[in-house]
């Protein structure tokens, strides 16, 4: 696996993936129309494209295959983390995280799916809050959660 930072001409994979991932691995957690208003199909490529070069931005890469990618912005917020359907419970998500935790300047923040709450527990991330948010009228429960960092918790 290569862990590298993203590049523009991976917006359109990225997106797809995003589409397939919520669409595939979010299907146990939430209902058919929770997925389709989560992940709509139509991504403004322009706008992720500018948001993740903004971020500090990361793929995984295994066998030339996009099999992940995350995102985090200068204030600590975790924005994205997607792994493809075919690499999940592989360490993807997990050397993408260990990146992007790195370029953390003491709290960390992220809005982690029921999916994913397990994943960011297991990392020392904590509940801050539970929260409804809505999109297109519907609903869609996900998790405030944040880990704080101290120097001498860096594992580098």
């Amino acid at each position: 696996m290569v862990i590298r930072k993203y590049q523009p001409a991976d917006c359109r994979e990225l997106a797809d993936l995003f589409y397939n991932t919520v669409h595939t691995v979010n299907a146990r957690d939430y209902t058919k129309e929770q997925l389709s208003v989560w992940a709509t199909g139509s991504v403004d490529l322009h706008r992720w494209n500018r948001s993740l070069l903004e971020h500090y931005s990361l793929v995984a890469v295994v066998g030339g295959t996009i099999a992940g990618f995350g995102d985090i912005d200068k204030t600590g917020y975790l924005d994205r983390l997607y792994v493809h359907k075919d690499y999940q419970r592989k360490g993807v998500a997990t050397a993408i995280c260990n990146g992007l935790e790195q370029t953390a300047q003491g709290k960390i923040t992220t809005h982690a799916s029921i999916t994913s709450r397990p994943f960011f527990e297991k990392r020392g991330y904590v509940v801050v809050k539970e929260q409804c948010v809505e999109r297109q009228g519907i609903a869609l429960t996900n998790y405030v959660m944040e880990k704080s960092y101290r120097e001498a918790d860096r594992n580098f």
